[in-house]
């Protein structure tokens, strides 16, 4: 089996697969009166296609331990995904660059606490995959006309610690 060595979650690692959702280092402004503040424009939410309308969703997802055998990968080729967290708990994403026969290799990525992540439109992604504890997440993803799920299969699994 191959394996994939886990590595943190960062603006930069992530950039080619989506965008993480995080305050720190966000563009903010104070709102509300200076009672607030506002970290702007996190991610490019997508969404295209028939009837195409944005969702706003809540998951609760049963932990999953590690390491975590991973055999498949799914895309939605006319939205985006993200998935913000409601709680400290760490969570694990899977992404995948797009080559001529299907998804490259994955890479793994371990949240921090207070870390989402937006997967762009068409970027090949493992599953939700708390880990420690059920979590909650506010998934914000694409309704509307057209099928919006690829899954691809590994020939191979893959090992992730």
């Amino acid at each position: 089996m191959r394996e994939i060595r886990i590595q943190p979650l960062t603006r930069e690692a992530f950039a080619p697969f989506g965008d993480v959702i995080e305050m720190a280092g966000a563009h903010s402004f104070p709102i509300n009166h200076g009672m607030c503040t506002r970290f702007h424009d996190l991610a490019k939410v997508e969404t295209t296609g028939e009837n195409a309308r944005t969702l706003i969703s809540l998951l609760r997802g049963k932990p999953y331990e590690l390491p975590l055998k991973l055999e498949m990968v799914e895309r939605h080729p006319l939205g985006s995904q993200a998935f913000v967290p409601l709680s400290a708990n760490p969570f694990l994403v899977v992404a995948a660059h797009e080559q001529p026969n299907g998804p490259s290799d994955p890479v793994a990525f371990v949240t921090a606490p207070g870390q989402g992540v937006n997967i762009h439109r068409n970027v090949w992604h493992g599953i939700l995959t708390p880990l420690n504890a059920e979590s909650d997440f506010v998934v914000i993803d694409r309704g509307g006309d057209g099928i919006n799920l690829q899954e691809h299969f590994y020939s191979k699994p893959f090992l992730i610690r």
